[in-house]
């Protein structure tokens, strides 16, 4: 006997990034950030960053190219129709640029998956990455960081029908997914070796095997999780209390220490002035969680 599944067809858009080819005709897309809510950043004047070689390259271009995640609902999310990038973590994105002299709306985004970021700063395919990109040592060895600018921390989506899982002390046995080359999916693999790992390059790949039953448990930073599950509060759940925490910080090539503490600046001038605060309101607050406060800035000697 084979069981029968389905995606519920408000879940479309959200797993595969192909709208138009989901649901009947007319039905409602997923509530995401309203455009005309987005907060505007103030475009610095005759700012000049010479000490950064790629400060200089973006500024003679006339554009930074930024590293993106394009599937993470009130984070980083692309709209297939238009190609046009949403959430938290672009707006930080499209804040860095006003406060470096550049206007937000001449970045150039580009989706690049977890286990491609450190290659692409240090190939300079981007200038910085803004992508839910966990801070931790060994990162800090291949790229730098600034900020922190958001504190997440590991959690577990589940189906809204599971009731065996409520943290990661449950997963033994369990078919858990996460994105490759990820942090949450080193934990994992280290901390609950008796779970079953499953990865993908994206998360949204993830939550569509949850939903047909292919996994039991879609494992990430809870700020991700909760897009999802606002997204489909009928269909899918967070379970437990995160069990890590997971600064999220702005990656740039690293020996660039101009940018970083420039950016470090700029992270610090945008939570004063209330930028941060409204970027949060009209994305991942639509999520129903209120802001938290703004992590201290770590501003790390250089190496």
């Amino acid at each position: 006997m084979f069981r029968t599944t389905r995606v519920p067809r408000a879940l479309c858009a959200l797993l595969t990034l192909l709208a138009a080819a989901c649901g009947k005709q007319g039905s409602p897309p997923g509530k995401g950030p309203a455009p005309e809510k987005l907060p505007h950043y103030q475009v610095a004047r005759d700012f000049r960053l010479p000490g950064s070689r790629t400060w200089t390259r973006a500024e003679k271009r006339g554009y930074f190219v930024v590293g993106a995640k394009e599937d993470q609902p009130y984070l980083g999310e692309k709209d297939p129709a238009t190609g046009t990038y949403s959430g938290f973590d672009i707006e930080i994105a499209r804040m860095m640029s006003a406060s470096l002299g550049l206007p937000p709306r001449t970045i150039r985004f580009r989706t690049i998956a977890s286990a491609n970021r450190e290659t692409a700063l240090q190939n300079g395919q981007i200038d910085y990455y803004v992508g839910t990109y966990t801070i931790n040592a060994n990162r800090k060895k291949l790229v730098g960081f600034a900020g922190p600018y958001y504190m997440a921390g590991q959690s577990l989506l589940v189906r809204k029908d599971e009731n065996d899982i409520h943290g990661p002390q449950d997963l033994v046995g369990k078919r858990v997914c996460s994105a490759a080359g990820s942090t949450p999916y080193q934990r994992i693999r280290t901390d609950y070796p008796k779970a079953v790992l499953v990865a993908y390059d994206t998360y949204s790949v993830c939550v569509d095997n949850l939903l047909t039953y292919q996994v039991d448990a879609v494992t990430t930073d809870d700020a991700i999780l909760i897009g999802y599950a606002a997204k489909a509060p009928g269909e899918l759940k967070v379970v437990g209390k995160p069990f890590s925490e997971e600064p999220y910080g702005i990656g740039v090539p690293r020996g660039d220490n101009a940018l970083r503490l420039a950016l470090d600046d700029a992270l610090q001038a945008r939570e004063k002035n209330g930028d941060w605060k409204k970027a949060y309101d009209a994305t991942l607050g639509l999520s129903g969680v209120p802001a938290p406060h703004p992590p201290a800035i770590d501003r790390y000697p250089a190496s």
